[in-house]
């Protein structure tokens, strides 16, 4: 029986510990909501003010280039624009030119003397003729040439890796115009900016922020904008050069290696 009156008194205070925080909730609500209504003009001002920010401070890089190039002119800045393009293209044409053309030259000319000494001068043309690069040409006019000597040999290798130098420069002088036309392009602008300052200011009579500002502006983005074009493109033309450089002394080493071959296979008939 006791059990059964301390049961129902834990029960009946639960009920009103419940009854009270039920009171309590649907009180709260009330004073939030009178909170909440009174805050919420300020609360809207303020998201007001951070969309205005990030309208002003959280322009996309593609936006912010496009303002850019509005209003540094679009004359200019378009022909800065294709110079940059064309130089571009020939750049990476090159660049993937030199790559293709660079080749495991030590592999070859392993395969070169094995071919020689199983197969013959004409096994080892044929090595040269299925592998790719210019150093692979060079072997190939050399080994043809084989039978008249070794200094008709040496001097057709000689020759042929003049041209097959030439053939790794070629395009470098255009992207060279393109670096030095990028600035060119820029300082124009720049001049033409100043020239339509002064004018603003003659016309007017008077110097003020305002006249010069849009002149000024329109002489600096569009020099910036040439400076850009010459360093994007001169680190693409110094790496041309420098591919060429390597390619050129590989192959200068691999056609002394090959003379040494043949005087080696010379010596065994």
């Amino acid at each position: 029986m006791k059990k059964l009156f301390a049961l129902i008194a834990v029960l009946g205070m639960l009920f009103i510990t419940t009854s009270n925080n039920v009171v309590a909730q649907s009180a709260t609500p009330a004073s939030t909501e009178v909170k909440a209504t009174s805050a919420a003009p300020a609360a809207v001002a303020d998201q007001e003010e951070k969309a205005a920010a990030q309208a002003e401070g959280g322009q996309s890089l593609h936006s912010a280039l496009k303002q850019k190039f509005i209003e540094g002119g679009p004359g200019f800045m378009t022909s800065i624009l294709v110079a940059l393009i064309l130089g571009l293209a020939l750049a990476i044409e090159r660049v993937i030119y030199l790559n293709l053309a660079t080749s495991n030259n030590k592999k070859l000319l392993e395969k070169i003397e094995e071919a020689l000494n199983t197969g013959g001068i004409e096994a080892a043309k044929e090595v040269c003729r299925t592998t790719r690069g210019p150093v692979a040409s060079i072997f190939y006019q050399g080994l043809d040439r084989s039978h008249e000597g070794l200094d008709v040999v040496e001097k057709t290798v000689v020759a042929y890796g003049g041209v097959q130098a030439g053939l790794l420069e070629k395009g470098l002088s255009w992207i060279a115009l393109f670096i030095a036309l990028g600035p060119m392009l820029g300082f124009l602008g720049t001049v033409i900016g100043m020239i339509s300052a002064f004018d603003a200011i003659e016309v007017a009579g008077d110097i003020s922020p305002t006249l010069v500002a849009n002149g000024i502006k329109i002489a600096l983005i569009t020099t910036v904008g040439g400076l850009i074009v010459a360093m994007i493109l001169q680190v693409f033309y110094n790496y041309c050069v420098s591919k060429i450089d390597s390619i050129v002394n590989s192959m200068e080493d691999a056609s002394i290696s090959l003379i040494d071959i043949l005087v080696k296979y010379n010596t065994k008939k």
